[in-house]
């Protein structure tokens, strides 16, 4: 997967399917769940018979109670204590539930004769064939309807091939195909199952139900096997959403397991419908969750590197992150301790008279510990990996890029308050009085502290992104090339501007979410808000100099006088502008040195970056040039640097010769010029005089040279000047 993020999605997704539910407890349906009502004495009898009247038409099972009166003067504290009482009440039900586990043990050997009895009096199979053989058709049935519509399926649903890092997105898709194609074979076995139940085991009888608990055993196993080849698949590892090390051990771990489970689960069923005792009931219920407990815990010790590994996904190099670091080793053990929790829970469940409010509870908080965090990160992970795929054909600006990344952290966000406020109602029901006024007024407070810090959260989230998608990148502290060619870009003034202002916005967004935070929660702000005012006068009174750095930066930035990137000149130093703040200016200086000036001194600025610039330089040549052969010449290399790719972008207005600008008595001077972009002008006018000196020395065009000339009658004399004529070496070109 191209993102850790998405890995960990996989992961925890991964883990959902391996945790299973509460053996012999199955996470019923919620209409199913029993309700009870308590009544406060204040309720009408005509209210009460319209409650019970509308939830048991419903099928729901209801107890009326009469609530207790509540102690006068009675504290918080006290309620607390009442809450610890029943944590330790709960300790106390575990260790009777565990005794008498481990004391009915010996009564499930009891279990083989019931079945046999109980098998004795089945009515399918009474005549024609035998209960078992309609059995086995039955499965076999549904075994065959499954193979058929999995390979019927195969050329709508076809595997597809991808290449090596791709997209989360397409392999989401690719994975999406086989795991279609296996949900339809899976459907194929139930449906065909259930009609050949209803049509070779008519009676409502042991077989039939064992039958049908088969079924669900089979399709639960069958679950875990579908769900590990989505995630892991173990046959084409260019398409594994859950890059997991020795991931092909764990998916046959994983099948292992949902066998397993699926086996224990219709064992429970079994010994439920035959057992002509509590105890062999509740002796079976304590062997099998032990033994599917124990697995569990094998599997994640087993499991433990591997999970750290993923979880801290590949750095390229980069130290992880130390909460990451603190995430990836506790994880493992974190999984350990739930998988044990919940396992004591459902033992408690047994003893207790609303054991199944308790049973239904750990099952869905077993599911919530693995659901919140897939939600969480394979949202996130989505989104991301939607927001690359756009960007492939199409540059997000810098609004739809920030409103891109506050939608992915938001998402995410959202995913876990809301499993996490899910998970805390399903056990406040447990533990408080859910239909206090005292819960409601704690879940208002609650409800609006979240939402402010949420929202708060998110406008920062979309400035943060705002203003970084206008900042300019971090440039490595090593030496420049003067030979590189400049950006294509400068930043715009917005972009100059937003990067000053970032600390001040996000600073306000942070205090002022802050301080309705606070005064929610009851904390006078107004003393805070007085010393703010007091502290921001005296810093006003106490520091002119730096007012003066602010505002004079201020009309900087209004004025537009420079913006990140551009060369200036201040009058004492100049350079590149490498930073802006509220209060000062960074240069970086062709040497490499950092000029920091702040605002209040600086008198004036030259900015010399800014639209075009023309470039004046001076050629001297001999006196004896033929000046329109080298105009000429000098016409020719303007067109062909024109002409060029790498130097046209460069250039606004040609190379060309103004002229002749002085005659000296050794030389005549010539004047050229060219108007190109500010920050290329130095380069284009090193490619001018070079192109100049090959073209002149191709036409035969002399530069002026500091050879004297000596006029004489002697022979001798003219001899010598000769001699140093040709011993003098012609100066090379220098610029004006």
């Amino acid at each position: 997967m191209s993102h850790s993020s998405g890995k960990l999605a996989a992961f925890f997704l991964a883990l959902t399917l391996i945790s299973g539910l509460p053996f012999g407890l199955p996470a019923p349906v919620f209409a199913n769940e029993p309700v009870t009502i308590i009544l406060q004495g204040d309720e009408t009898p005509a209210a009460i018979a319209k409650t019970i009247e509308a939830l048991t038409r419903d099928g729901k099972a209801v107890t009326v109670r009469i609530a207790p009166p509540k102690k006068a003067g009675e504290t918080p504290a006290e309620e607390a204590n009442s809450a610890l009482d029943r944590i330790g009440a709960f300790w106390n039900n575990f260790v009777v539930a565990f005794n008498e586990g481990n004391t009915s043990l010996p009564k499930t050997a009891l279990l083989p004769g019931a079945l046999a009895k109980a098998w004795a009096g089945n009515l399918n199979g009474a005549t024609g064939l035998p209960d078992f053989a309609r059995i086995l058709i039955v499965l076999g049935l549904a075994v065959c309807a499954a193979y058929a519509v999995h390979t019927l399926s195969r050329p709508w649903l076809p595997a597809r091939s991808l290449p090596e890092g791709a997209l989360l997105v397409h392999k989401l898709m690719a994975a999406a195909a086989v795991l279609a194609r296996d949900l339809l074979a899976l459907l194929a076995f139930w449906l065909t199952a259930r009609t050949a139940v209803y049509l070779l085991l008519p009676q409502t009888d042991l077989a039939q139900r064992i039958t049908g608990f088969t079924i669900i055993a089979i399709a639960y196993g069958a679950a875990h096997a579908i769900g590990g080849r989505f995630l892991l698949a173990p046959d084409a590892p260019e398409q594994r959403l859950l890059p997991l090390p020795r991931a092909e051990h764990h998916f046959r771990r994983l099948v292992v397991y949902g066998g397993l489970a699926g086996s224990l689960l219709l064992l429970a069923k079994i010994g439920e419908l035959v057992a002509t005792d509590k105890e062999s009931e509740t002796g079976l219920f304590a062997l099998l969750s032990l033994i599917a407990l124990v697995y569990r815990l094998w599997w994640f010790w087993d499991l433990r590197n591997d999970m750290t590994t993923l979880i801290l996904g590949e750095r390229d190099g980069r130290p992880p992150h130390p909460l990451r670091l603190f995430l990836a080793h506790a994880a493992p053990w974190f999984y350990i301790l739930s998988a044990i929790l919940i396992w004591m829970v459902v033992r408690v469940a047994t003893v207790l008279p609303d054991g199944l409010r308790w049973g239904v509870a750990s099952s869905y908080t077993q599911v919530l510990l693995f659901l919140i965090p897939i939600m969480a990160v394979g949202l996130t992970a989505t989104v991301r990996s939607l927001r690359a795929l756009r960007a492939e054909t199409e540059k997000p600006t810098p609004v739809r890029g920030a409103l891109g990344q506050t939608l992915e952290s938001g998402i995410g966000a959202l995913a876990w308050a809301g499993g996490l406020s899910l998970l805390a109602r399903i056990w406040g029901r447990l533990i408080v009085d859910v239909n206090s006024p005292e819960y409601a007024a704690a879940m208002s407070q609650v409800i609006y502290v979240a939402s402010v810090a949420f929202s708060g959260w998110v406008l920062l989230t979309f400035l943060r992104a705002y203003f970084d998608a206008y900042s300019t990148p971090a440039q490595a502290a090593v030496p420049v090339d003067e030979d590189a060619k400049a950006p294509e870009q400068t930043p715009s003034r917005l972009g100059t501007v937003l990067p000053v202002l970032r600390g001040v916005v996000l600073g306000a967004v942070v205090g002022f979410t802050i301080l309705m935070v606070i005064s929610r929660l009851g904390i006078d702000i107004a003393p805070l808000l007085a010393g703010f005012g007091i502290l921001g006068l005296a810093v006003s009174f106490g520091s002119q100099a730096l007012v003066r750095d602010i505002v004079s930066g201020f009309f900087f930035m209004v004025e537009d006088a420079f913006r990140v990137g551009e060369y200036v000149d201040t009058g004492r130093l100049k350079g590149t502008v490498e930073k802006i703040s509220l209060r000062s200016i960074q240069l970086r200086h062709q040497s490499g040195q950092i000029h920091t000036i702040p605002f209040g001194q600086i008198p004036s600025l030259t900015n010399a970056s800014r639209d075009w610039a023309t470039v004046k330089f001076n050629l001297r040549l001999d006196r004896n040039v033929d000046v329109e052969k080298a105009r000429k010449a000098i016409k020719k290399v303007g067109q062909k640097m024109m002409e060029d790719p790498e130097i046209a972008p460069s250039l606004i207005e040609p190379l060309k010769m103004q002229g002749v600008s002085d005659i000296t008595d050794t030389c005549i001077i010539v004047r050229l010029k060219f108007t190109a972009k500010p920050a290329d002008a130095s380069t284009v006018q090193r490619t001018a005089l070079k192109l100049v000196y090959l073209a002149f020395k191709e036409a035969d065009i002399p530069f002026a040279s500091n050879a004297v000339t000596v006029n004489s009658a002697d022979d001798r004399l003219a001899a010598a000047a000769a001699i140093a004529k040709q011993q003098a070496a012609p100066p090379p070109p220098a610029p004006a």
